[in-house]
């Protein structure tokens, strides 16, 4: 089995909030695999300044469900409603933004991780514990 579709596989077990978060955090390894971004989206991209990646970055955040994302979370929850998925989708990129936006590193930077997932789960309360254990690992990845 193809490391794509071990991790599709693995969304799949997944409520379909969870496997949008879980697909969210593994998209950049996904579109590798997919072939994304092909070279002349790389040339591209080095000709931009940080101001106009950062435009990018957050385009592509705000309308991560018009994306590839949507193939991924499709394929992983076959039949589920477009209109779910697209939720599902922008719901995982909001709770991701939420755990970053809340994260403070002011004494022990294990406890910061904690607290900011926590902060966020008031907001997004419906995801499973096993997710909000993997937010709280990619918020202390992601911050190191």
């Amino acid at each position: 089995m193809a490391e794509t579709d071990k991790i599709i596989a693995e969304a799949a077990e997944l409520p379909l909030l969870d496997a949008a978060f879980l697909l969210s955090r593994r998209k950049w390894r996904l579109d590798t695999l997919e072939g994304r971004p092909t070279p002349e989206e790389v040339a591209i991209n080095r000709t931009l300044t940080m101001e106009q990646l950062a435009a990018k970055y957050r385009y592509a955040r705000a309308h991560a469900d018009e994306g590839p994302m949507f193939g991924y979370l499709k394929r992983a929850h076959p039949h589920a409603d477009d209109s779910d998925i697209r939720h599902a989708i922008l719901e995982a990129v909001s709770f991701e933004d939420a755990c970053f936006k809340h994260f403070s590193w002011n004494g022990d930077f294990w406890d910061a991780c904690v607290r900011a997932v926590a902060l966020a789960a008031k907001k997004h309360p419906h995801y499973l514990e096993a997710t909000y254990r993997d937010a709280r690992n990619h918020v202390a990845y992601c911050m190191k």
